[in-house]
């Protein structure tokens, strides 16, 4: 399966998600491709328009990837399971720095709900893994958190029955630990890096024991992508 976290566009545009949606059909010709909104993706000045109507901003989005923004893909190895956290300028996002205001996200109480009890329905030993778009851990270069509230979206978090957590935002490769929930956050493929990481994406084997993620990054010299680093993290109760 491939995932992308979001951010398929620069500023929400027809054109931008034209393209976005040629690029996931292309994908689809090797694999299930899993896709959900992140902030880019979101027209949240839309909302004020609409007021009652809080999918007016992801118009757009649902025109060209289906009316679910956080859809549920079910195989008898691993059920993915997608958490909106990108909503623009919303009160659950709001935060104290104005240049974030609609750029970080938030995980809704009614949204974790909804996927604690999605993974409940999961069978045994069939790997849980949950996609959102905002870096859940400190970003190791930025230092920023990608959600609001993060103390409380934790515990949220490891309380939702993922063992796996894919999300992206930080355009920084991260890959550690929440408790006993791994957390993979990728980079990007694009070169908007902000000067410091090349292109990238993660790899993501599970076996029954472990879960491993191998970390490909953008070779320029050979013009081709190579893996950089590999991490290793247990399953839990293996």
């Amino acid at each position: 399966v491939i995932v992308i976290t979001g951010d398929l566009t620069q500023r929400a545009k027809h054109g931008e998600f034209q393209a976005a949606r040629a690029f996931v059909r292309e994908l689809e010709r090797s694999a299930p491709t899993y896709v959900l909104p992140g902030d880019h993706d979101v027209q949240w000045w839309k909302r004020p328009l609409v007021p009652f109507d809080r999918q007016a901003k992801y118009a757009i989005f649902s025109e060209y990837f289906g009316p679910v923004l956080a859809p549920t893909l079910n195989f008898p190895e691993v059920m993915f399971v997608g958490a909106l956290t990108a909503h623009g300028l919303a009160w659950g996002s709001l935060t104290l720095s104005i240049r974030d205001m609609a750029v970080v996200g938030h995980l809704a109480s009614r949204e974790a709900t909804r996927v604690r009890e999605t993974f409940a329905e999961a069978a045994a030993g069939q790997a849980r893994v949950l996609v959102l778009h905002h870096n859940v851990l400190r970003g190791p270069s930025t230092q920023r958190m990608g959600l609001t509230r993060w103390k409380r979206t934790h515990q949220l978090l490891r309380s939702s029955g993922a063992e796996l957590i894919l999300c992206g935002h930080d355009h920084h490769h991260n890959a550690n630990l929440l408790g006993e929930v791994v957390i993979s956050c990728a980079g990007t493929l694009s070169s908007l890096g902000r000067g410091m990481d090349a292109p990238a994406f993660h790899r993501i084997v599970i076996d029954e024991e472990a879960i491993q993620i191998e970390q490909y990054s953008w070779d320029v010299e050979n013009g081709r992508f190579r893996r950089s680093d590999v991490h290793h993290f247990a399953r839990p109760g293996s």
